[in-house]
């Protein structure tokens, strides 16, 4: 059985991340606009691959100003580099239900290796006659590995914004239709 192309149902799915703020506290944030490419097989989990792009842009943290501090110079740059990216290299069986998704994740133009862990939450039926599928994936990564190195110290030690990001990904996708082929007497009539 070859592998089935997943659509990302984004109205289901979101790619958050929260990081430390002045040591004691954790500012949360998330990307709200971004697409990508699944290919899941089920028989044989290595073939399958995943490739996600984010729009920098949209990044929100309930704060208008450190969104706009967040897509300047200091931190993405999204005037020169308007997307994030990750595309898998690898994907391993880790138990029933888990799996280790090793890829390339792009930020202002520097990509490093990563690996999510990755829950399968199952699959399930909806009421329009599609097949739906449910996964979990988490990672953490150091930012000034990728080049955001801004930070302020603090008068008491310590610095304003933590180096360890942790990104936290809920997908919902829904089994793509296969394409039919077209009839010969369509084509035919098609070159006329």
């Amino acid at each position: 059985m070859a592998a089935s192309r997943w659509d990302f149902d984004l109205s289901h799915s979101s790619i958050n991340f929260w990081a430390r703020h002045m040591m004691v506290s954790k500012v949360h944030g998330r990307f709200g606009r971004w697409s990508g490419a699944l290919e899941l097989d089920e028989q044989d989990p290595s073939l399958s691959r995943v490739e996600v792009q984010i729009d920098a842009a949209s990044i929100e943290t309930k704060e208008q100003k450190r969104d706009e501090h967040l897509s300047s110079a200091d931190f993405l740059e999204v005037a020169k580099h308007p997307h994030l990216t990750f595309k898998s290299t690898a994907v391993t069986r880790e138990g029933e239900q888990r799996f280790k998704v090793v890829g390339e994740l792009t930020i202002r133009g520097i990509s490093r290796p990563v690996t999510l862990d990755v829950e399968y939450a199952g699959r399930a039926k909806d009421p329009w006659g599609g097949e739906r599928a449910g996964f979990s994936a988490r990672t953490s990564i150091n930012r000034k590995d990728f080049g955001l190195t801004w930070n302020m110290a603090l008068e008491a030690g310590g610095f304003v914004v933590g180096d360890k990001v942790e990104i936290d990904i809920e997908v919902e996708a829904v089994k793509a239709k296969p394409v039919e082929a077209e009839a010969p007497s369509a084509r035919a009539e098609a070159r006329g």
